[in-house]
């Protein structure tokens, strides 16, 4: 019995390719562009002499490109996780990575693999495409939990700075140079913005639908009604800082909770693919006696149709909002 490692060689290409992706969006923007930076990247990009209404420009031009890019062909499918990510690379750039990884993937599974042309440029393809729409999915799922778990402690910067004397203005300012990416980054946009004349409760809001968070909603409401009704502002972030946290706290509880059925979820639709595979690997002719039935084909349909459907139920079961 021989075991093929091509299944296992398309793998490592995927991962190999899936880090590339990384490596050209590193080298491109540099360090700062990484959301782990603990210098933001408005504040680096002030620090090597741009001035501040051209790194606004350069900031805001990147937050909205790809929300207007949903005509493109396909990349509607991709350009809200895109926004959310706030992937500095335009629509073009990224589709144009989609297509280098595609000829990188090509050259490697020509060497690597014995598969067929139609196969290797299917594959490729798939492989450019996929592995450029998983890491801008992860950056996206990354960045918004980074923004989850710094906003109450950016709030309650902001408290202690109102609470000191500051105008709301400069308790912005503060948490943009104190506070790391990716939410340093975005406060300190609004705080150029409203420097320029912009309302800050009309930024704030605007940040808020732009990243779908709600947390930056409730933040955006507490600034706008003091703007209008008056109030003590101090007090009032003070009591949403804690409402955050706790909502965090709460959401972190809930999914150490439903951790374990998600990954049972994932075990149970993943298995029997998995199994599928590995029984064609070591015996490819396993099938043989039954596949010529005119059963065969409807049977293959219903268990198909019935592996989506539990990757959607098990999905709907774990999926609780907080």
């Amino acid at each position: 019995m021989v075991i093929s490692a091509e299944p296992l060689i398309y793998g490592l290409i995927f991962i190999a390719v899936l880090a590339l992706v990384q490596g050209i969006y590193l080298t491109v923007f540099g360090k700062s562009i990484s959301l782990n930076n603990r210098v933001n990247r408005r504040l680096e990009m002030l620090e090597k002499g741009a001035g501040r209404e051209q790194v606004l420009e350069q900031l805001r031009k990147e937050m909205s490109q790809h929300m207007s890019s949903r005509s493109i062909p396909l990349y509607a499918i991709l350009a809200d996780k895109a926004q959310k990510a706030n992937i500095a690379f335009t629509p073009g750039q990224l589709i144009m990575v989609m297509g280098v990884l595609s000829v990188v993937a090509f050259v490697l599974l020509t060497f690597g693999t014995g598969a067929g042309l139609i196969i290797r440029l299917v594959l490729s393809i798939l492989m450019g495409v996929g592995a450029v729409f998983v890491w801008v999915n992860n950056t996206a799922k990354k960045r918004i939990g980074m923004i989850e778990e710094q906003l109450p402690e950016a709030v309650e910067l902001m408290v202690r700075s109102l609470r000191v004397g500051h105008p709301f203005a400069s308790a912005l300012q503060i948490v943009a140079k104190e506070v790391p990416d990716p939410l340093g980054t975005e406060m300190g946009v609004i705080s150029d913005e409203a420097a320029y004349g912009r309302d800050v409760g009309d930024a704030l809001k605007h940040m808020a639908e732009r990243i779908d968070l709600q947390d930056l909603r409730f933040l955006a409401v507490a600034v706008t009604i003091q703007q209008t009704s008056g109030g003590n502002l101090a007090e009032i972030l003070d009591g949403l800082a804690k409402v955050v946290r706790s909502r965090f706290k709460l959401f972190r509880r809930v999914r150490a909770i439903t951790a374990e059925a998600k990954w049972s979820g994932m075990f149970l639709s993943g298995f029997p693919i998995v199994a599928l595979i590995m029984i064609n690997v070591i015996q490819p002719n396993y099938y043989d006696d039954v596949k010529e039935t005119a059963y065969f084909i409807p049977a293959c349909l219903v268990v198909a149709a019935f592996l989506v459907a539990n990757i959607f139920v098990m999905r709907s079961l774990v999926n609780i909002k907080v």
